[in-house]
């Protein structure tokens, strides 16, 4: 990557990268080449453009109208992407590990060839890794686990460790589409985030990946053998436990003192990446009262 821009959440980081696909596309090639393709059960991001780009119905009501130009297509469905590019697509935007959608694991090969796709066709490719980012998954973004090369990678959450702040980073092919007057942000990259932010990547290393990666294989290990688990998904301390009534069990884990989220029909669990040793213990053994 060649340069960033900041901004305050991960909304705003996709919204950044939207238009700036927008752009590079006018740029080049002029008006009415400006789709992106997005993958169903994706999510992006809570303002009206990013609820457009996010590939669930459930988001696209009441705001209506919505922003025109987003096409959803299945994941892991190559022939299905490889028919939406077409010559009015300016972008390809992917989650690497769906969150919201279910905490689903994207295919190796298919992102590889979504990504030599957008090479054949010059067509940015967006990774998000808002959720997947900072060492979520075990690396310090989950493209680096694909062999991949993204145009655009936007980022939050973590980068900030609760402190507003959003990353969006450009590669040599488009450091320079946006140029002063067409995007800005009144608090982006203000200094007391970016001092968090400092402090966070600073603090991820080695060390802690390995730790991220080894703490995500014990709670799959442990989880999987559970009566009510059907299965266990994810990356890293990205993990999606599916079970039947995913929401009474997150109920259940709650009244007990551990906090879960459901994405689905799953548990999402999203541990601190610096979880110790004895309070990963205490969640499992909540989980294993819940599970079974």
């Amino acid at each position: 990557m060649k340069k960033v821009f900041f901004s305050n959440s991960g909304a705003e980081a996709n919204e950044c990268a939207i238009k700036t696909a927008r752009k590079y596309s006018f740029d080049k090639y002029g008006e009415n080449r400006f789709k992106i393709v997005t993958l169903v059960n994706s999510f992006h991001g809570r303002t009206l453009t990013t609820l457009s780009a996010t590939g669930q119905e459930s988001f696209h009501q009441y705001f209506m109208p919505f922003t025109d130009g987003f096409v959803h297509v299945p994941a892991d469905d190559f022939a299905a992407l490889e028919s939406a590019v077409d010559d009015g697509v300016c972008a390809v935007m992917l989650e690497l590990v769906q969150g919201e959608g279910g905490v689903y694991v994207l295919d190796k090969e298919y992102v590889k060839k979504a990504e030599e796709l957008c090479r054949k066709k010059d067509v940015l490719f967006i990774v998000d890794e808002v959720q997947t980012g900072n060492g979520r998954t075990g690396s310090l973004y989950a493209y680096m686990q694909y062999g991949i090369s993204p145009d655009i990678v936007t980022t939050a959450k973590g980068l900030g460790n609760g402190l507003p702040i959003g990353a969006t980073m450009f590669s040599a092919k488009c450091e320079k589409t946006l140029t002063p007057g067409t995007h800005g942000s009144t608090f982006g990259g203000n200094p007391v985030a970016c001092a968090g932010a400092i402090a966070v990547i600073k603090a991820i290393n080695d060390k802690l990946l390995s730790g991220v990666a080894e703490k995500g294989e014990r709670i799959r290990g442990v989880l999987s053998v559970c009566s009510k688990v059907k299965s266990v998904s994810g990356l890293g301390l990205m993990l999606g436990v599916e079970a039947d009534d995913a929401a009474a069990l997150k109920e259940q884990c709650l009244q007990k003192g551990l906090v879960v989220l459901t994405a689905k029909d799953k548990l999402r669990l999203l541990p601190p990446l610096n979880i110790g040793d004895d309070e990963l213990e205490e969640g499992l053994r909540i989980l294993k009262e819940v599970l079974g």
